[in-house]
C-alpha cells in the first residue's frame, strides 16, 4: 500500500500505519477533512485517527502528491470530482469550485478527500459465471447501490471470460473504462488482471467508446460500468444489434426500481438483457440477491455469497494548474 501512504506527509504516515495494524485487506476508505481527525472505514465499521488532523500544509502536500505538482495535467479528472492513482485506488475530491455557465470550470479549494481502496478479488465471480452462460455468454446487467461490489464482480467476470472458462475458449473482451475503475490503467496499462484477451479504452466516454471499440477491436464481449444516460442506452442497443454481447452495471436497488427509470425502460421493454444480477447492497458487498432472466424469472436459487467483495477502484491520471487551487 505504498501508493496510498506516499500521499501523506511523513509525520502522518506512522499514525495511519499504527491504526491500521495490518488490516489493509479490511480497509475500504480513508477520508481526509481539513483540521478534522482522519476517518478510516473498514468492512466492519469506522474508526478515527484522532492524533492526525491534517492542516492546510498537509492538504497541499496530498494534492501535490496526487498531481505530481502539476494540477493542469489532471484537469479533466478534477472536473469529474476524482483522481485515479496507481494501484487502482480512486481519490474523491470536494470543496469550492469555480463554474462557467453552470458547468465546473476549475477547482479553487480542495478541503475534503476520500481515498477509496481498490481490491481485486481473483475468483470472486466463479459462482455467478455459470448463470451468465447458455450456449454463449448472455447480455448481463449488474444492479446495486454504490459500494455493493458491482465493479469488482464484473472485473473478475472479464478475467474469467477472457482467460477461458470451463469448456468455453477465451473470448475477445473490450472494456470501455470511462472512470478508470475497471482496469485501473496507468498510462494505458491495466493495473488489474483482466485476462489475456482483453482490450481497454481508458478514460473514454462510454457512448462514444462503445462504437470505437467495436470498430477498432471487434470484441465478442463489450463491458462498461455504470450506465444510465440516454446516450449510454442508445449505444448499448446499437452494440447489441451489431451482434456484440454486453456486460454492464448500473446503480439501483431492485428490478422494480429500474423499470421506473425512463432512460433504462427501452432496454427492459425490448428484453435486451438475458440476465439481470441484483446485489444485496453496501452492508453485504458482492453478495448476490437474485438473478433474473429476460422474462423476470429468478434463476438464482442458491443464495451464494461473495461476502468479502467490494466496489472499489483506480491510477495516476493528472492535470490542473496549482494557481487554480488553494487550501484553507
Amino acid at each position: 500500500m505504498e501508493e496510498i501512504l506516499r500521499l501523506f506527509p511523513k509525520q502522518i504516515q506512522p499514525a495511519i500505519i499504527q491504526k491500521l495494524n495490518n488490516r489493509w485487506d479490511k480497509l475500504q476508505e480513508i477520508r481526509v477533512r481539513l483540521n478534522q481527525p482522519i476517518e478510516l472505514i473498514f468492512d466492519e465499521g469506522l474508526e478515527w485517527i484522532t492524533g492526525a488532523r491534517p492542516n492546510k500544509k498537509d492538504s497541499m502536500f496530498i494534492i501535490n502528491q496526487l498531481s505530481e505538482f502539476s494540477l493542469y495535467r489532471m484537469e479533466d479528472e478534477l472536473r469529474e470530482g476524482y483522481v485515479t492513482i496507481e494501484g487502482g485506488h480512486r481519490v474523491g475530491l470536494a470543496g469550492k469550485v469555480n463554474t462557467l455557465n453552470g458547468s465546473v470550470k476549475a477547482i479553487q479549494y480542495i478541503t475534503f478527500l476520500n481515498i477509496r481502496i481498490a481490491k481485486q478479488k481473483i475468483g470472486v465471480a466463479s459462482k455467478v459465471i455459470p448463470h451468465l452462460y447458455n450456449q454463449r455468454f448472455l447480455n448481463t446487467l449488474f444492479v446495486g447501490p454504490p459500494q455493493s461490489g458491482k465493479t469488482t464482480l464484473i472485473r473478475d467476470v472479464i478475467r474469467i471470460i477472457s482467460s477461458g472458462w470451463n469448456h468455453v475458449p477465451p473470448k475477445k473482451v473490450g472494456v470501455v473504462d470511462e472512470r478508470s475503475e475497471i482496469a485501473a490503467s496507468l498510462k494505458g496499462v491495466p493495473q488489474h488482471d483482466l485476462g489475456k484477451r482483453t482490450d481497454v479504452l481508458d478514460a473514454c466516454p462510454k457512448a462514444e467508446g462503445m462504437m470505437m471499440m467495436i470498430r477498432s477491436m471487434s470484441p465478442e464481449i463489450l463491458v462498461v460500468d455504470e450506465i444510465g444516460s440516454d446516450k449510454d442506452v442508445h449505444a448499448l442497443i446499437n452494440a447489441i444489434n451489431a451482434g456484440v454481447t454486453i456486460i454492464c452495471t448500473i446503480h439501483g436497488q431492485s428490478l422494480e426500481e429500474l423499470k421506473n427509470r425512463t432512460a433504462i425502460q427501452p432496454l427492459l421493454e425490448k428484453k435486451m438483457f438475458q440476465r439481470i444480477v441484483i446485489l444485496k447492497g453496501q452492508n453485504s458487498p458482492g453478495t448476490i440477491d437474485s438473478i433474473f432472466d429476460e422474462h423476470e424469472v429468478n434463476m438464482y436459487k442458491s443464495r451464494g455469497a461473495f461476502s468479502d467483495e467490494m466496489d472499489r477502484s483506480t491510477s495516476l491520471h493528472r492535470r490542473n494548474d496549482m494557481a487554480r487551487i488553494r487550501v484553507e
